[in-house]
């Protein structure tokens, strides 16, 4: 009886003893420090939650907090956008849930990510059909095509804005690959996007769909062996620390769509959606 009392204490013990320290070894969350507003936001009468699946570090994410700060500027405080980069409220997929069901106002979204509720962005996600800069200045600067291509949401009560990128698309991986006979041997982790699916399936390649948040993990513990991302991307996440060979492959351009609800966009004065609208454009 001794024994057995003894051994339950100890598992008390054991159990609470990681009750108090397992907090100590979580993953410590990103600061936003860094991009701090030079403004106090409680004074605004609007707020618009806005979420990013990556890093300030690229330039098309960056773009969400000169969105928060031009914003402030043009409305004169009126409205504070507040930027959630780092996968902050969950990965993509989730939180166009939550955009659904209005806990969020606005995305910059994935290309690969938003087919899941717009199926037409998914024509930017083609292999070498929008590939180069080039071919995407003649894709936007033709007005019409560009903005019927903003409007693949309007069904779902969703519009974009505009785009933003973050480079072309590659192979990172754990093997050097010299031609499609060595592709074949990667586990590639993409998207959760259909378009995605479907291109690698059709190549003969072995994908693996998974959010953004669990590719460290994964590609660590060699669930995956390779990333369909660019360049940029995997340097800026530090994934060539395990994937060390990059394959520039530029079938696509990586871009941020920016999405926003369009009755959260209504509520707003007129004068004050005009500066909004125009503030993530420019």
């Amino acid at each position: 009886m001794r024994i057995r009392t003894f051994l339950v204490l100890l598992l008390v013990l054991m159990v609470g003893s990681f009750m108090f320290t397992a907090p100590v070894f979580a993953k410590k969350k990103p600061s936003l420090d860094k991009w701090k507003p030079d403004f106090n936001p409680k004074g605004a009468k609007y707020k618009c939650i806005v979420s990013n699946v990556s890093t300030p570090g690229l330039v098309g994410t960056l773009a969400g907090f000169e969105i928060r700060d031009e914003v402030w500027k043009r409305t004169n405080g009126k409205i504070y956008v507040d930027f959630k980069p780092y996968s902050m409220l969950g990965g993509e997929v989730e939180v166009l849930n939550m955009l659904q069901m209005g806990a969020v106002q606005g995305m910059g979204v994935s290309s690969v990510a938003s087919t899941n509720l717009g199926p037409r962005f998914g024509i930017v996600n083609l292999p070498f059909l929008v590939n180069s800069f080039e071919k995407l200045d003649k894709f936007i600067n033709n007005k019409k095509i560009f903005n019927h291509f903003l409007n693949a949401m309007d069904h779902q009560g969703i519009t974009g804005l505009d785009i933003t990128g973050y480079g072309n698309y590659g192979w990172a991986t754990t093997i050097p690959v010299k031609n499609i006979a060595d592709a074949k041997k990667v586990k590639f982790r993409i998207a959760e996007a259909a378009v995605n699916q479907l291109s690698y399936r059709n190549w003969g390649f072995n994908p693996v769909s998974m959010p953004w948040p669990d590719v460290p993990v994964a590609l660590k513990q060699g669930v995956i062996t390779g990333l369909d991302h660019t360049l940029t991307v995997c340097n800026v996440s530090k994934k060539f620390e395990v994937a060390k060979y990059f394959t520039q492959i530029n079938y696509a351009q990586g871009l941020f769509i920016w999405i926003f609800i369009k009755a959260w966009l209504a509520s707003l004065p007129a004068d004050l959606r005009e500066a909004f609208v125009a503030s993530v454009h420019d």
